[in-house]
């Protein structure tokens, strides 16, 4: 199975004919251009947006500084991590 979101890469010509090629054992899911519902990445990025929002970053590197540590901290929240994968309905196979 392939789940695929519309990055460029996935819409080409020969993508499209190896699925074609492959249709036997591959079955090819087009996620919409948008769809957090369906992404639980896009959970983990919202909970690290919401702690920058106020960031006044000097520079670049506050900025990756920032970003790290607040994905370290939700790596030790595994609650945070399985809600964002809740939220999509998805399970862990």
């Amino acid at each position: 199975m392939r789940v695929w979101d519309n990055v460029r890469l996935h819409l080409t010509a020969g993508m499209r004919e190896f699925i074609d090629a492959n249709a036997e054992w591959l079955t090819a899911f087009q996620l919409p251009t948008y769809a957090p519902d369906l992404n639980p990445q896009k959970g983990i990025w919202s909970l690290v947006k919401r702690d920058l929002g106020n960031l006044a970053a000097a520079d670049l590197g506050q900025i990756a500084w920032t970003v790290k540590h607040r994905l370290k901290r939700i790596q030790y929240r595994p609650d945070l991590v399985d809600g964002c994968l809740t939220g999509t309905g998805l399970t862990l196979v």
